[in-house]
């Protein structure tokens, strides 16, 4: 299924560059209805391509001519025009809009095997969905993560649809919505679900899909609603966040693989790795000695760093006296304490022997 997709851009022009495909696009009918956005969802509003006389040589829509003639005369020449419509079809002969009725999708299968609410529609109101690509949802236990899948050279994809246009009672306007046609999934898309939006790959496909003059369903169109098979137009699935799923939440890295986020996975592995490198790179501290430390003549407080020793100049290292050569100087305040006693020199030994001596 279909459920979810993004289309951002808003200038015509660009959005028929991107299609790589010559074709003839002319106005943007109820341009002014579509409101770019990276998370379009059923019930609003996006941008399709279809055939201009499907709806000039069907008497229930006249007032379309009304709607296109105030436009440029040249613009009206184009076989194609661009249409905001909305998502999710109610059908020509609907009184009222019936929201419970599923219509967001329509399976290719019942296109070709025929009958059903599609008949009528699947000869003569045929259209190509404009958008950057799809969300699907891989269930994973009880999680379910959005992938975005795309055309992997950036063009935008053109998604096979069905549309139709009523009059709804107690409205003064028709309203036009659209459906997307779906099909099985390719080999290589069944691990994220089993079904996929057809996908028009090629000039030759769109304009077929689009070519209403029979009124008719052909074998050739039911061969174009078969799963996705166009080594030439390759496909790129990536997840992103989650955030997408929430209808009316909006942004730009709904569209980005959720890897290459600031607080994507890439982007966690890229800290871990900038943080071992500060941790290989930073100055190891000085491992302790059991030994008593130099003389209290240093500083009174030690480097942590052996690159802290790199300073304005190299500073020669004092000589530390041995336990018979120190004197009975006492350290200087705030210096190392050695945590071991010392041993008093030996010359006091001499004092007390004197002392006694001369006690005797």
């Amino acid at each position: 299924m279909c459920g979810r997709f993004a289309m951002h851009l808003r200038e015509r022009q660009e959005i028929r560059d991107r299609t790589g495909y010559d074709i003839d696009v002319g106005e943007w009918i109820e341009e002014d209805q579509f409101v770019p956005r990276y998370n379009i969802a059923p019930r609003t509003r996006a941008p399709v391509i279809r055939r201009r006389r499907d709806a000039l040589t069907d008497n229930r829509v006249q007032d379309e001519a009304a709607t296109i003639s105030s436009t440029d005369a040249l613009s009206l020449t184009s076989e194609f025009v661009l249409h905001s419509m909305k998502w999710g079809l109610v059908p020509h002969w609907s009184k009222h809009e019936d929201k419970t009725l599923n219509t967001t999708n329509a399976r290719s299968e019942n296109l070709i095997e025929g009958g059903g609410m599609w008949a009528s529609l699947k000869g003569k109101r045929r259209c190509a969905v404009v958008c950057e690509g799809y969300y699907e949802w891989l269930t994973k236990g009880k999680e379910k993560l959005p992938h975005f899948t795309k055309h992997k050279d950036g063009r935008l994809m053109l998604l096979a649809g069905l549309y139709d246009c009523v009059l709804l009672e107690g409205e003064t306007q028709p309203l036009w919505t659209f459906t997307i046609v779906t099909t099985a999934a390719n080999k290589d898309f069944q691990w994220l679900h089993d079904r996929q939006p057809v996908i028009l790959s090629t000039q030759s496909e769109l304009k077929t899909w689009l070519d209403t003059t029979s009124q008719s369903w052909t074998k050739e169109l039911s061969r174009m609603v078969q799963p996705y098979n166009n080594p030439a137009a390759p496909l790129e699935c990536y997840q992103v966040p989650k955030e997408v799923g929430k209808v009316g939440t909006e942004s730009p890295t709904f569209i980005q693989p959720v890897s290459q986020r600031k607080d994507g996975i890439e982007a966690m592995f890229s800290k871990q790795k900038s943080k071992s490198s500060q941790i290989k790179n930073s100055p190891t501290k000085r491992k302790r000695s059991s030994t008593p430390p130099p003389a209290p003549t240093v500083k009174s407080e030690t480097m942590d760093s052996e690159d802290d020793v790199d300073g304005p100049g190299p500073s020669t290292p004092k000589k530390v006296k041995t336990s018979q050569q120190r004197t009975q100087k006492s350290p200087q305040k705030g210096s190392r304490v050695s945590p071991g006693k010392t041993t008093k020199p030996s010359s006091n030994k001499g004092q007390i022997t004197s002392f006694f001596a001369k006690s005797m």
